[in-house]
């Protein structure tokens, strides 16, 4: 067990990054809920978005590490929905548009903040396929503590060596390239070019295609990715980087499984990343095939923590156990797994397969996610230590503001997303008390919502429905409310007098309780109930969420 104090700390420490990439872009107005009109343009389906469907991106792009400077192009491809004139393209400063092309010819833009609206001279005919070519150039944002504050991470490795990566969500892909940064429109597909210094090799999403080496001492990398993407998932990785790989027998044949990390690294990350396949094998029972069997699966050495870049998953935990050597749930249990591997590659599964329309709703990311956790323990060690691990996380729960944020104005909701939601779909398992059908219906999402943006309420139909049970106050409870459900009892006589309080109306959860040895269904509502018991005591079943008060 690890020494409490310390990890008190820690944890604080952890809690208090993960609220920083909501302080940022205007997030701390939107906190405090006043909105401003550029949270609107960054948040919401504008009608200059509206119109038209991302199809392809060509991302070609140079990084000159040595003067902290980015140049280059985004091809943006588009199916035209409805005819209109002007479209919206995001970029954020200090990078700056240089041009914008259609069929050769410049267009205009006016620019509105982080909004650039490109007003279109050629027809936009509905059902056209359409691009326009989008140059840019300058000192893209630094990253003060990436991956929480994102953008570029200009490091050098222990060799002098140039170590450079980028991260972004919640403050957007358009901190470093101009896209369409509203995550309900995922491209199809993407390429990705980046030139760097010869001595140095640029990691990104998908597969390579092809290496190009130029006169002037550098070289560019061709990626490609084949399944639709969503933009903070984009990434580029530079290093001196070595590579090793492994072929994995997976529920749809053959996954290549590729790591590139730090040359001096080598020998321990082919010790150390022997928990990616045994990741693999454990979501790949609980949430169905892996998502991108096309574009392989790859973990790549970065200089910050790690995030969940598609395909291109980003490490930085310091070949250690558990969050950089410590158990974020205090029960010895998050030291039997790297924490970065298995979170970030759970996100394959729920953020890259399945994706938020919204940002208020990232609850379906990163609840999900971290509820993985615990079931590859479940995969590996048993459903008792699981439910010590999840139940051991409440630590982490703030309570300090609902789950959901606000929509339409690129809103994180509270970091219990993480845990608090990890529990609240643990509360849920419980309850249906068939993991059978729990299973299914983790594999039932994937597939139902498979390369999918979603919304809250489609995650939550589907559970109730393949469940056979109404979940819907459930989630209004744990989602949409900061206040934790209070069984109130009373024992007097053999009697037990029960209800819930502190809940939304007509919350009506049903809990096991242990009557002695023997355990009973309570169903409570807001009004008292009676109920016979043989014993002086009860004890609800910790697997529960709530909090228990006897009233004398």
């Amino acid at each position: 067990m690890l020494n409490k104090t310390p990890l008190i700390i820690f944890l604080s420490i952890f809690i208090i990054s993960c609220k920083i990439s909501a302080q940022k872009d205007g997030l701390l107005n939107s906190k405090q809920g006043n909105f401003t009109r550029q949270d609107s343009l960054r948040g919401s389906i504008t009608p200059e978005r509206s119109w038209w469907d991302l199809t392809y991106y060509h991302l070609d792009i140079e990084v000159n590490p040595n003067k902290k400077f980015l140049s280059g192009k985004n091809t943006i491809q588009y199916k035209v929905l409805q005819s209109n004139n002007r479209l919206q393209v995001d970029l954020q400063p200090p990078l700056k548009i240089i041009k914008v092309l259609q069929d050769g010819k410049k267009l205009e833009v006016i620019s509105e903040g982080n909004a650039h609206f490109v007003k279109l001279n050629s027809p936009q005919e509905r059902g056209s396929i359409q691009s326009i070519d989008v140059y840019y150039e300058g000192h893209p944002k630094e990253a003060i503590r990436a991956p929480w504050d994102g953008g570029f991470s200009w490091k050098k490795d222990s060799n002098g060596n140039h170590f450079v990566a980028t991260s972004c969500q919640g403050l957007g892909a358009s901190i470093w390239w101009p896209n369409k940064d509203h995550m309900y429109d995922e491209v199809d597909s993407m390429a990705i070019s980046v030139r760097v210094p010869k001595n140095l090799m640029n990691i990104s999403n998908g597969r390579l295609r092809k290496v190009e080496p130029h006169t002037d001492h550098t070289t560019t990398y061709h990626w490609f990715v084949n399944n639709p993407i969503n933009n903070y998932g984009v990434n580029v990785n530079i290093g001196d980087y070595v590579h090793f790989s492994e072929k994995y027998q997976g529920e749809d044949g053959v996954l290549d499984m590729e790591y590139y990390v730090l040359r001096d690294n080598l020998d321990k990350a082919k010790e150390h990343f022997k928990d990616a396949p045994k990741m693999m094998k454990a979501f790949e029972h609980w949430f169905g095939k892996y998502p991108f069997y096309e574009d392989s699966f790859k973990l790549v050495e970065v200089p910050y923590l790690g995030m969940e870049h598609q395909s291109s998953v980003t490490y930085g935990n310091q070949y250690k156990k558990g969050y950089l050597g410590r158990d974020l749930s205090g029960t010895g249990w998050g030291l039997k797994f790297d924490f970065i591997i298995i979170h970030e590659a759970g996100h394959e599964w729920f953020a890259n397969n399945i994706t938020n329309v919204d940002i208020a709703d990232m609850w379906i990311h990163e609840s999900f996610t971290a509820y993985s956790e615990n079931l590859f323990l479940d995969y590996y060690y048993g459903k008792k230590a699981a439910a010590d691990y999840v139940i051991g996380t409440r630590r982490n729960i703030q309570n300090d503001k609902p789950i959901i944020g606000k929509y339409d104005v690129n809103n994180e909701g509270s970091g219990d997303m993480y845990y608090k939601g990890a529990n609240m779909l643990h509360t849920i398992r419980t309850i249906i008390d068939n993991d059978d059908t729990w299973r299914n219906i983790l594999r039932g999402l994937n597939k139902t919502f498979y390369h999918q943006t979603v919304t809250t309420k489609q995650i939550e139909n589907y559970i109730s429905k393949q469940s056979g049970i109404d979940f819907s106050k459930v989630f209004d409870q744990y989602l949409r409310t900061t206040e934790i459900p209070i069984l109130e009892y009373q024992i007097h006589k053999g009697n037990l007098k029960f209800r819930w309080a502190n809940t939304v109306k007509g919350f009506d959860m049903p809990i096991k309780i242990k009557d002695g040895k023997k355990e009973i269904v309570l169903q409570p509502t807001e009004q008292w109930q009676t109920v016979s018991i043989t014993s002086d005591s009860i004890v609800p079943d910790r697997n529960y969420y709530i909090d228990a008060k006897e009233i004398n």
